[in-house]
This record gives C-alpha cells, structure tokens and sequence, in this order.
C-alpha cells in the first residue's frame, strides 16, 4: 500500500500543491493555485501526465484555492494518510517537522515577524487545509530547521549580542529541505553514510543560496536572518554594505518598508541587467550581447564562486560541490562560469557532461583529472516533507 501525503506550499498569492509517495517521491498530482486575490486568479495542475486547468472565482483567497485543490484531491480516490506544510521559519525552536498543535501555530505566527510574507500565509494554509482534512496528521516542516546544527561562529552576527538573546537576531538560514535532499542524495550516490558525506551546496533559483555541510551536518550557509544575504538572486540583492539601506532612505526619500521593497523585489539579477530575474531570458539576452544580462550573469557567477570557495574552509572533508535548483540544475553557463574560477585550485568541467545536465538530467560534471568533483543533482523538497510527514501517520 502506498503512503501518499499531500504537499502543501502556501505562498502569500499562490499555493503549491502535489500527492507525493512518502517512500518513492512519485508525485501522482501536482499543481499549482496562482494570483490568488486577484480577478484572474487560477488552478493548473498535472494528474498522471494530464495537463489541466481552471478558473478560480474572482478575487478568489486561500480558502476558496484550498477549496478546489480539495475537490481535486478527492477525484483523484487517493487516500492520503498525512498532510505536510513547508513553513519558512521556525526560529530556533523547531529542530525538525512537527504535528500541528495549538502550541506549534502560535509559534508559527510568532516567527512572523521574521518571514511576514511567508509566515502568516503558511498559517493561512494549514488552518484552512485543517478544516478540509480534519481528520489527518497535520505536519510542519521548516525551511530553517536543518540549519538548527549551525556553530554560533557561523550563525551569530558581529552586533552587540544582548541583540540575539532578547531579539533572536541571528542567521537562521533557509533551502533546508532542499539542502537536506541533495545531502541524502550525495550519499547514496557516493555510497557513503549520511553521517559521512561532505559537500557544499548551492540551491539556485529565484531565491538562492549555498551551504557548507561537513559529514551531514550544516556547519554554515549563505542566506541569514531573512532570506535576503549572502548571493545575487533574481530580485534580492544578497550582501551589501549595511549603511545602504539608511542611506537610500536619506537620497530617495522612501521609507523603510519601500527600501526593503527595492531590496526584495526590484534588485538582484532584475537590478542589474533592467531586463529580467529570469536567468533563461538573460542567457539569451547576453548570447546578443546585451550588455545589462552579460554584467548580470558575470557578478551572479562571480559572487557564488567566492562563497563555494570561502566555505572550502568549513568543509575540509569535503566529497563534492553540488549544484541543485532551478538554475542550478538546467544552467550549463553558469556552472561552466562559476567553477571557471576554480581552475587555479584543479577543479574542471568536462564541458560534455555539463552541457548534457539539464532537464531532470543530472549527475558528475567535472572532469576525470580533477581535484574534487562536481555534480548536478535535482532537487526534490516535496518528497523531503512527504517523508517527514509520514513518519506522524
């Protein structure tokens, strides 16, 4: 009998939604529900390889998506045994998954403040889909929880630290089920226990970052407090000198929720090429010489080359370096750029097999002569939460 759990990923305008085999990571439905509060506000989802999709009412919110992703789920005859929830921050409380409780939504809404677009529509959803399925385990898993094994070296800021004890400023991370996954993944593939696999880790997307993991434990990554530092990513701007954020409010007159807006939402790869977050049209952009996606491309590389190699100092067993995520995954350019800073330290491509990685295909794509391998592994977080998950069924 197969242990199928439904996969929920509530977004502040969308909500993800798939039927995930705990044990295989088969997904037999999976779909998404997008521009929820607007007039054209809509459902497509694919069942057993069928592309469909609908109308959600005018305006329509969470409950009214959760609604029918319920009808769908229940056409389907599939009998879930639990519901897992990706929830974005769970602060230093939550050290893996947990069964929803009172207790557990209070400190989801506690944690608000540190992930306010993510946060309350995570809660949104598991109140929501609690009442469609009140019968079932109900499940969190936390993006931040596989981080909870950080040094405080790693994760405390150089700021007075009365700050971190009473305020929880801290780098808490993120990715955590996707980084969780590629470590799993590694280990197979290098036939070693999880306990003794060493690799740095970098999930790109339109959200990115990079973790040093030494024998299966997180030791440091890039992304901090909220999921803003460390690199460029589509819209987010990753590091910048701390007195920027004061000093645009000053030269542009804007407050501070409008330049957390530029920060978030109108920098990054978007900022810097005034074309596009999305890497596919910059890649093409650049091929015609453009010189906004050429400069984009290069600082994207540039940056995520010096953290893979800064975290060659946390990782000093380390088996691979390990490329995941959207980019990640179907970007030969900007694998083959990024570790094109490498050569110097012996590692290479074989130019080949990095071309060939795209599209669900992965596998090693440095050369046989180099001195650590590096690989393309696709990323699978709903199985991570589907797994967690049924371990509460």
């Amino acid at each position: 009998m197969k242990k199928e759990v439904i996969v929920l990923n509530c977004g502040s305008s969308s909500v993800k939604f798939a039927i995930i085999d705990a044990e295989t990571g088969e997904a037999g439905l999976t779909g998404i529900a997008e521009a929820l509060g607007n007039s054209d506000a809509s459902l497509s989802y694919k069942l057993n390889g069928k592309k469909e999709k609908q109308a959600l009412p005018e305006k329509a919110g969470h409950t009214e998506a959760l609604n029918a992703i319920a009808e769908i789920i229940a056409s389907t005859g599939v009998q879930p045994i639990a519901i897992g929830h990706r929830v974005v921050h769970g602060g230093e409380k939550f050290k893996g998954a947990a069964l929803v409780d009172d207790s557990v939504l209070e400190a989801i809404e506690d944690y608000a403040s540190m992930a306010p677009l993510h946060n309350m529509a995570n809660l949104k959803g598991i109140v929501t889909a609690q009442a469609a399925y009140p019968d079932l385990p109900h499940v969190v898993v936390f993006d931040t929880s596989f981080f909870q094994t950080l040094p405080k070296k790693a994760f405390i800021y150089a700021l007075p630290m009365s700050l971190y004890r009473e305020h929880g400023i801290r780098r808490y991370g993120f990715h955590g089920t996707s980084h969780k996954f590629i470590l799993d993944s590694m280990a197979k593939i290098l036939n070693k226990p999880v306990s003794d696999t060493s690799i740095i880790s970098a999930h790109l997307g339109n959200g990115c970052s990079v973790s040093a993991i030494e024998k299966g434990q997180a030791v440091d990554t890039s992304l901090g407090f909220i999921p803003l530092e460390g690199l460029v990513m589509g819209t987010r701007c990753g590091d910048i000198d701390p007195s920027l954020p004061g000093t645009l409010q000053k030269k542009l007159g804007k407050t501070a929720d409008e330049i957390s807006d530029l920060l978030n939402k109108q920098s990054g790869l978007l900022g810097i090429s005034e074309l596009s977050n999305d890497c596919r049209t910059l890649e093409d952009a650049a091929l015609e010489g453009h010189e906004g996606a050429l400069l984009a491309i290069e600082i994207f590389c540039y940056r995520l080359a010096k953290y893979i190699a800064g975290y060659m100092v946390a990782v000093p067993t380390l088996d691979a370096i390990v490329f995941t995520g959207g980019i990640g995954e179907n970007s030969s350019l900007i694998r083959e750029t990024t570790m094109g800073y490498f050569a110097h330290f012996g590692i290479t491509l074989d130019e080949q097999k990095n071309t060939d990685a795209r599209f669900g295909q992965g596998g090693k794509i440095s050369a046989e002569n180099a001195s650590t391998a590096v690989y393309v592994v696709p990323t699978n977080e709903e199985w991570v939460i589907a797994a967690e998950a049924a371990t509460f069924a």
